[in-house]
């Protein structure tokens, strides 16, 4: 029969044992950490829709969006953006880039870009805009709106448009940062 032996001693639990779970425990939590921000702020995907963009970004190509830098600066001209037209979360996200910034005046006048009354001069190669639209006369941009286009200038649906409009900054979700597909096409969006 087995005995019963209350005077056992107890296994003690070293310092150095309790300082190795520590450190487990608080590089798990630095990880986690990590991923949450990384997740919150800039994880977040979406799709190309239609060939606004091209061929900047093309259809059903994807891109993670950085939904962070925004919140530390405001958009540049030339930046590729990611918004809602006013807001409306039941519509897609659009993705243009930004031709005009806050109080600039904004007008197409055969093909060219006017801001301020001065040729635009862009750092992208694009065709003649054949239809103005609301561009056709100044548009006078408010301190919190941005003029935007896609890149195919000719097939875009955009801030000439009264379906899109300005872009307000609280409807803009952040900027078009790298694209994750497809493979032979990965890296940064410029």
């Amino acid at each position: 029969m087995g005995e019963l032996n209350f005077y056992r001693k107890k296994k003690k639990i070293s310092a150095s044992l309790l300082r190795e779970i520590f450190v487990w425990i608080f590089d798990i939590a630095v990880v986690l950490i990590i991923a949450f921000a990384l997740v919150h702020f800039i994880g977040e995907k979406t799709s190309i829709i239609g060939e606004s963009m091209a061929p900047t970004l093309e259809n059903d190509d994807i891109v993670i969006i950085n939904k962070f830098i925004y919140e530390v600066s405001s958009p540049k001209r030339n930046d590729i953006v990611v918004f809602k037209p006013y807001g409306n979360e039941k519509l897609h996200y659009y993705i243009k880039r930004v031709v005009g910034l806050p109080g600039e005046t904004i007008q197409i006048v055969e093909g060219k870009i006017y801001i301020n009354g001065e040729i635009l001069e862009e750092k992208i190669e694009v065709v003649a805009i054949e239809n103005p639209g609301l561009a056709s006369k100044p548009i006078k941009l408010g301190v919190d709106e941005y003029f935007v286009l896609g890149d195919n200038r000719n097939n875009s649906e955009d801030s000439r448009f009264a379906e899109i409009g300005n872009v307000n900054i609280d409807d803009i979700e952040g900027k078009a940062w790298f694209r994750i597909s497809p493979k032979n096409k990965i890296g940064f969006v410029e």
